[in-house]
């Protein structure tokens, strides 16, 4: 029972840094899953993707009706991408638990550094190019994507909306809308991958998948408000950072490290994560500083004599 709380409280607090940032569900339940629930790398990853598989119907669904999908896109990453998952899924099941748990880990904290070098710049937003991706980069983006989400447990969003938000070809609104629809075909393949090489413990697992799910469904109306409050710059580099911090330490100590070393390493790159945080969060409030200033004020309709004639008429 207390296993299925932690889970669950795993759920919630993924859904709020998935709700703040628009990605980072898979990434945080999985690391959250490792260290205090105790599964091992296949069965937190076969969890995870199982738990969402209802959300990203859910949010593909809302993001269409919305007008937020591109479905040439979506076919172009999705496809790639459940190619990858599926493979991901089924190197990371016949991987050993020893020998999954850093491999994990590193791609974990590979997520962690994408996210602080991405929230460090503090989300320049330039004007947009109007070229359309290629099918063969949108292919290669969502193989590479698909790959590593089944493999470290998530990833997709940290890869692909990444990714496609700095090259800046289409509106962020539109981005995060075809990735995310993208992402059921991808979980899909990736949950295939798992059933197929991990039936039994995925059907023992179901209880916490479903404890995910719930946790994750009762976390987003606090989602909702996160979007409106809290910064997302300082969000995604806290997060991006306490993935590093959290996951380091396993693949520095599968790499023969000492453990003052992995220590003083960790501690190291904990306090680069915050400063680049910083800077990244100081970095948008002055951005955003300067367009308020540069905005236009509204001022009063110029003077007509049209409408002063109008005026002396109605006297």
């Amino acid at each position: 029972m207390m296993t299925l709380l932690l889970i669950a409280l795993a759920g919630c607090a993924a859904q709020l840094v998935d709700g703040g940032l628009g990605m980072g569900f898979g990434a945080t339940s999985t690391t959250i899953l490792i260290l205090a629930a105790g599964l091992g790398p296949a069965q937190a990853s076969a969890v995870v993707h199982a738990a969402q598989l209802g959300t990203t119907l859910v949010s593909g669904c809302s993001h269409w009706r919305f007008g937020n999908v591109d479905w040439r896109v979506v076919a172009c990453l999705g496809i790639p991408g459940a190619v990858g998952a599926f493979a991901g899924a089924n190197a990371l099941v016949f991987l050993s638990a020893a020998a999954a748990r850093p491999v994990m880990a590193a791609i974990l904290a590979l997520i962690g550094a994408n996210l602080v070098y991405r929230f460090s710049r503090g989300r320049v937003r330039r004007k947009l190019d109007p070229r359309p991706h290629g099918a063969g980069f949108l292919s290669g983006l969502g193989l590479v994507g698909g790959f590593i989400d089944a493999t470290g447990g998530g990833g997709w969003g940290p890869v692909t909306t990444s990714t496609l938000l700095s090259m800046a070809r289409t509106s962020p609104r539109r981005i995060v809308g075809t990735v995310n629809t993208a992402e059921f075909i991808v979980t899909s393949a990736a949950v295939a991958g798992f059933v197929s090489g991990l039936w039994a413990e995925l059907a023992e697992h179901a209880a916490a998948a479903f404890a995910l799910l719930i946790g994750g469904a009762v976390a987003v109306p606090a989602a909702a408000w996160i979007v409106t409050k809290m910064n997302p710059v300082a969000l995604g580099g806290a997060v991006g950072t306490l993935l590093v911090v959290l996951n380091l330490p396993t693949v520095l100590a599968a790499a023969g490290g000492p453990p003052v070393a992995t220590g003083a390493v960790t501690g190291l790159v904990a306090a680069a994560g915050v400063v680049l945080s910083a800077r990244g969060y100081f970095r948008a409030r002055v951005q955003s500083a300067g367009k308020s200033e540069a905005r236009p004020s509204v001022s009063a309709p110029p003077f007509s004599a049209r409408s002063e004639s109008k005026r002396v008429r109605s006297r």
